[in-house]
């Protein structure tokens, strides 16, 4: 008879906000040891790390919604050696057919782990690309509320009694929210008093919000450029696509694989469309869709600014390729340039810091060496002040710096 000493078990976890659901089962025959359920809590991680134990030796765990409800129980058993296999909730046909509990959700993770169905490994969520996923999600989350302010605002003016919008239509923007944050409140007509009292605090509120989301890029461009300075330097990568990007990845970059599964994880992977005759491909509906936004910004902005992008278009448009084939090829180009920058960045590549550092030694004004490199001082600045990131300027202005001094 087999004991817990030579067994090997499997676990899975249904998660939840407050308990967590496990089940055990039997590595080699698949069978249903044991279910019970746990505190979502650092002691109930514990307890239940041990229960899953004590039936033999955890080969894995497969665990639901390991970047939400699941993200602390996966960091505990990863703290403690024990493998965490990333679980997709099962699908409608499944539960349409076997019936929804906790239990039999507990029981279908593990058994997607034993079946090699699922095999995704969870984020580590512990390092700079977590850092940087959480000023992203506060710096968009302030961008929208900037941009449903503005648009209340511009709706106010335009119902405004007529001698206030006429006033306010005839400057800038930026002028009328001066103006409205110097309205008065004490008018005898009550309508405008409190259309003015609500231009002022939208007034307010847009000029709140413009400070933080400078704060916001400031902190999270620092942050980008030294988590992944070869990537914030690639041509048409923003400081809001590359935090999109490192937080698509994740801190643990090398549970991917390859550079086709990030295009996956992106949805940049062409998908087959052909019948009959017809043999074609389509864009990838799935994936992480803000990642794959992330991919079609910085295709158009080479499409628009890039001599060899431009090139390659013109060349497939006239082969009779459509601009959505076009789009679906260079974002699948794009991607495995990403995923290469990120996984292999360049150690050679030269910091702000040290092109100043250079300069410096070197006795060479930021006018001089911008003139002699052809660029307007301020870009240099930026690049110096890693409030910028130019691998391209950054190589250029190191390389003529140290042959300046050989």
């Amino acid at each position: 008879m087999m004991t817990a000493d030579d067994r090997h078990v499997t676990g899975g976890v249904d998660t939840h906000g407050e308990t967590h659901v496990a089940a055990v089962l039997d590595s080699a025959t698949a069978q249903r040891l044991a279910v019970a359920e746990f505190r979502a809590d650092t002691a109930g991680y514990v307890a239940l790390r041990e229960w899953m134990a004590g039936f033999g030796t955890l080969d894995a765990v497969g665990v639901e919604s390991t970047g939400a409800w699941g993200a602390g129980l996966a960091r505990s058993l990863r703290d403690n050696d024990v493998i965490v296999i990333e679980v997709d909730r099962p699908d409608r046909k499944a539960r349409r057919f076997e019936g929804k509990s906790d239990p039999l959700d507990a029981e279908a993770a593990a058994r997607a782990v034993i079946s090699g169905r699922a095999v995704g490994v969870p984020k580590t969520a512990d390092g700079p690309a977590e850092a940087v996923r959480a000023i992203e999600i506060v710096c968009h989350g302030a961008t929208r509320d900037r941009t449903r302010a503005i648009n209340q605002f511009k709706a106010l003016v335009v119902t405004a009694p007529a001698d206030l919008r006429e006033r306010l239509v005839a400057v800038s923007f930026r002028r009328q929210l001066e103006l409205a944050r110097r309205f008065r409140n004490d008018y005898d007509d009550l309508v405008e008093t409190q259309l003015r009292f609500a231009l002022k605090t939208l007034a307010a509120k847009i000029g709140f919000l413009d400070d933080q989301i400078a704060e916001l890029e400031t902190r999270m461009s620092e942050l980008v450029g030294r988590a992944a300075p070869a990537l914030a330097g690639t041509f048409g990568v923003g400081p809001h696509v590359a935090a999109q990007l490192l937080t698509t990845v994740g801190d643990n970059p090398e549970r991917l694989g390859s550079e086709a599964a990030f295009a996956k994880l992106c949805a940049a992977c062409p998908i087959p469309a052909s019948s009959g005759k017809t043999t074609r491909h389509r864009l990838n509906p799935g994936g992480d869709r803000r990642a794959n936004n992330a991919l079609y910004t910085i295709v158009l902005v080479r499409m628009r600014h890039d001599p060899r992008t431009r090139a390659y278009v013109a060349r497939r448009t006239t082969e009779g390729k459509t601009p959505a084939e076009i789009m679906r090829c260079l974002k699948r180009f794009v991607a495995r340039e990403i995923y290469n920058v990120i996984t292999n960045s360049p150690e050679d590549l030269p910091t702000g810091h040290e092109i100043r550092q250079r300069r410096l030694e070197a006795g060479i004004t930021l006018t001089a060496l911008a003139n002699t490199l052809d660029i307007a001082p301020i870009r240099l600045s930026r690049v110096e002040r890693s409030l910028d990131f130019n691998n391209n300027l950054a190589r250029r202005a190191h390389d003529w710096l140290t042959q300046d001094a050989a």
